[in-house]
């Protein structure tokens, strides 16, 4: 049995003047999740995050939380949290004092703040901290302390904008573990904000990935990664590489060609998964699940596509080749040097294809 949402949406709208910003948002999120909202800058998704936390503004649509209308519920009465993206700590105040800012305006005792600031202190690994400035914090403690003040009031929802967008790589990919542990030890709903697909998978169990102010696709990490229902989503997901092909049906499987490159065509099983109508599609492909060879030799049921490589770059671990193509420019990565110049053809395996039908109104999508 399904658990009753914690927060459900209804046809949420938002509008900046004439410019609107939400455009009729549904979403039910259910209690101790934790949800990642995600998208390129202006997709609507910190507007989003606004709105439920009460800083903006709906213009149209229902925000209930348990069953309860909070549309018109200040901030602090929303039983909500929020972690900003510039930690919006008073520098004036001790690390104790910041966490405990929120107990102090509800008037809690202060043995029990004193107790509930420990508490964190220890759970976040800031023991012996509780007297020092938050100006000697590094930016991992910093972001800790941030945690442990929206944590300190025990509220229901925790909402998280972009936290560690201002970290460091190294620090920001041990906090992604920290804040899901914790998240998961308090049991709280949780719901993010973030531009880093990466990020949302590793910390989120619900991913909402959001298109001009709509919702493009919800799903778990796998769902979203593995199947995703538009080339937007496909693009954003990592599958950046896009080939127009022309598809037919045969014998109940897909037949994809692209037309002027003969030895380009690959057969798709039927495999459950939502297949376009014969006719024009665009195909998108990750550059991980491509390989390159080199030799010239047939290999299996793949899409092969014959160019000439461009440009290579080390990575790390591998190479990511740029490759030229009669029919565009692919990015590959291959785990031993290759040369620019040298033919080579681009092999895709069939199950590493997301195929969609073709808007010759709307290009492919691709992210920065």
């Amino acid at each position: 049995m399904l658990a009753e949402p914690i927060i459900s949406l209804r046809g949420l709208r938002v509008a900046y003047g004439a410019n609107e910003v939400l455009k009729g948002i549904d979403l039910a999120i259910t209690p101790g999740s934790f949800v990642a909202l995600l998208g390129p800058s202006g997709c609507g998704k910190t507007t989003l995050l606004r709105t439920l936390s009460g800083f903006t503004p709906a213009c149209g649509g229902s925000i209930t939380v348990n069953g309860r209308d909070i549309q018109d519920e200040p901030p602090e009465r929303r039983g909500m949290a929020m972690v900003f993206q510039s930690y919006a700590l008073w520098s004036h105040m001790s690390v104790a004092q910041n966490m405990g800012y929120g107990l102090k305006l509800r008037r809690v005792p202060k043995p029990e703040i004193r107790r509930r600031v420990d508490d964190l202190l220890s759970m976040l690994g800031l023991e012996g901290y509780g007297d020092r400035s938050v100006n000697e914090l590094s930016g991992g403690q910093r972001q800790r302390v941030a945690l442990g003040r929206a944590l300190a009031v025990e509220p229901e929802i925790l909402l998280l904008d972009e936290p560690l967008s201002n970290l460091d790589a190294r620090i920001r990919l041990q906090m992604r573990h920290e804040i899901r542990s914790i998240q998961q030890q308090f049991g709280v709903t949780a719901i993010l904000v973030t531009h880093d697909r990466e990020e949302a998978m590793v910390m989120a169990d619900q991913v909402v990935i959001l298109d001009q102010g709509r919702i493009a696709q919800i799903g778990s990490p796998e769902e979203v990664y593995q199947h995703p229902v538009t080339p937007y989503v496909a693009a954003f997901m990592g599958a950046e590489n896009v080939v127009d092909c022309e598809a037919e049906r045969d014998a109940g499987q897909l037949v994809l060609r692209i037309p002027g490159v003969p030895q380009a065509c690959v057969r798709l099983a039927e495999d459950g998964a939502p297949r376009p109508p014969a006719g024009p599609v665009q195909v998108h492909f990750r550059s991980e699940m491509a390989s390159l060879d080199t030799s010239g030799s047939a290999g299996g049921d793949s899409l092969r596509i014959p160019g000439t490589i461009a440009q290579v770059s080390y990575l790390g671990g591998g190479y990511r080749c740029e490759i030229r193509t009669d029919c565009g420019h692919f990015f590959i990565d291959h785990p031993t040097p290759a040369h620019a110049g040298d033919l080579a053809t681009v092999s895709v395996p069939a199950p590493a294809l997301h195929v969609f039908a073709r808007d010759p109104a709307r290009a492919a999508l691709r992210p920065s």
